[in-house]
């Protein structure tokens, strides 16, 4: 077997291209920018407005000059890549990180930020709006004693560690009142973020184990045990496969829920209303007003959908999902996507890779995705019949 130094040598393009694209890429992660950093105090405004009042975000300053790294993008050599393939692979890079920081340069900007959004991430379609709705039709399940919230973020951040337990790498974990989500990963400084005054359910932390930690994190780590610094950066497209692949560990650890369910079938429905020119006091009203979901949820999903100006990529939760229990289903192999931050669309690159010693076989692997362990009928009723 060739070693890494002879690889490199008969692809020395390939590899430059690869790290320099590393270098520029390092501060394109768009959850850093595009969460408001006055959530607290604008739901406060929000609620005593009697819901009246559209919330004004406020978000971080940009850290980066995003003309010039858009030019260092379009300067990469990219046809010196021998391997058509790869060659195409790389180009779509390319592409995919330009979308990002339009996104990232126009937050707050309204429609240029939605627009651009909409490019990078796409809008539900009429069939995404139709599943979203069949789950919604369904009665909610009773109410049983692991759904109540009552730990604290660090009793959370406990659980999380002994989780972790079970591999050998070790994360950082954060408080913060500025993110959207009870929790989420930041992929470059491999850090498991908490909202401070978040209370979890027992379900909720089982949630969040398999999905932050059991997915999001694995692949984080299997990226950068990666000799091609692409798997820890990210494949173009990759948010669906991600959070597909994170919301399927929940299912297949026994704690996806109905409940669950129907909140990213919520996201589907918030996200669409952007399509319809809604304001945020519209989608809030929505939810919470004809959908009668409670307020505290209907601000949380109306926020993630309205942030930096209209951010459609929450709809992609229900049909990632839908596409890898398909996938699962079918007998298919998931190890290729968990090797880092891919997509599904071109996962086949990363055998061809492993192949020509150019990708290493994962060294983490979810441990949920060994066996079902889901006991909900209703679950796989309805995960079958999605269109």
């Amino acid at each position: 077997m060739a070693t890494p130094e002879a690889i490199i040598e008969t692809h020395p393009n390939l590899f430059k291209i690869d790290h320099t694209l590393n270098k520029l890429v390092q501060r394109i992660e768009l959850l850093n920018y595009v969460n408001p950093i006055n959530i607290e105090s604008e739901k406060k405004n929000f609620f005593s407005s009697k819901y009246n009042i559209n919330p004004n975000f406020k978000y971080r300053k940009i850290d980066f000059n995003a003309h010039e790294l858009q030019q260092a993008l379009f300067s990469q050599n990219i046809d010196s890549i021998k391997d058509d393939t790869s060659r195409a692979f790389y180009r779509d890079v390319i592409y995919d990180y330009s979308g990002l920081i339009q996104c990232i340069e126009t937050i707050g900007q309204g429609k240029k930020f939605y627009f651009n959004a909409l490019k990078s991430f796409g809008t539900p379609t009429d069939k995404d709006v139709e599943n979203a709705q069949f789950i919604l039709h369904f009665e909610d399940e009773e109410y049983d004693s692991e759904m109540f919230p009552i730990f604290s973020a660090e009793e959370a951040a406990d659980f999380f560690m002994e989780f972790v337990k079970k591999y050998d790498f070790s994360f950082n974990i954060k408080y913060s009142n500025k993110i959207s989500a009870a929790a989420m990963v930041q992929n470059n400084t491999q850090t498991l973020l908490l909202k401070k005054n978040h209370r979890y359910s027992a379900n909720q932390l089982k949630v969040l184990a398999n999905h932050e930690i059991g997915v999001h994190l694995v692949t984080t780590f299997n990226g950068l045990n990666q000799s091609l610094k692409i798997f820890h950066n990210g494949f173009p497209n990759n948010v669906e496969t991600q959070e597909g692949l994170a919301v399927f560990s929940e299912y297949m650890s026994g704690c996806l829920t109905l409940y669950r369910l129907k909140e990213l079938s919520y996201r589907v429905m918030a996200a669409d209303s952007l399509r319809k020119g809604f304001s945020f006091c519209d989608t809030f009203d929505l939810l919470h007003n004809q959908y009668k979901l409670n307020r505290e949820e209907s601000y949380t999903i109306s926020l993630r959908a309205h942030r930096g100006g209209g951010f459609t990529k929450d709809y992609m939760y229900l049909t990632g999902l839908k596409k890898v229990y398909d996938l699962f289903r079918a007998k298919k192999d998931l190890n290729p996507l968990m090797a880092g931050k891919v997509a599904i669309e071109n996962s086949h690159i990363v055998p061809k890779w492993i192949e020509e010693g150019l990708a290493q076989p994962n060294r983490y692997a979810n441990y949920a995705f060994k066996k079902s362990e889901n006991k909900n009928t209703k679950l796989d009723f309805i995960l079958q019949n999605l269109k």
